[in-house]
């Protein structure tokens, strides 16, 4: 994107694929899909779109605030608490949180993330 302002419609992006590495998929065939919107001039704050078929995956989590557009999902947090997310959810995730994604639904949300 450019430094002019902008819109987008996020349920209509076609994604790229961004393949799990075979160690963190848990069951099933999950696939991940995202595209980047936008990033800050130093490269620290990035806001995209990420999607991720039914199934289970794992991953360590970046500083990120995100909210689902479509799909339902349940997130288990090591140590913390286990999310439940559907359309509308906004959720908070820490870096260095574990996380287990459980996928009921294809999950697609708009998340932006810190470094």
């Amino acid at each position: 994107m450019s430094d002019a302002s902008w819109t987008v419609d996020v349920a209509a992006l076609e994604l790229e694929a961004w393949p799990l590495d075979a160690g963190q998929i848990v069951e099933g065939a999950p696939e991940v899909s995202g595209l980047v919107l936008d990033t800050s001039p130093d490269g620290r704050v990035e806001r995209g779109v990420w999607e991720h078929t039914p199934g289970v995956s794992r991953d360590i989590e970046a500083d990120e605030l995100f909210v689902v557009i479509a799909g339902r999902a349940t997130v288990a947090v090591a140590g913390g608490p286990q999310l439940e997310l559907a359309p509308g959810t906004a959720a908070v995730l820490h870096a260095g949180d574990r996380t287990v994604w459980t996928v009921h639904e294809t999950l697609r949300k708009v998340y932006q993330t810190t470094a």
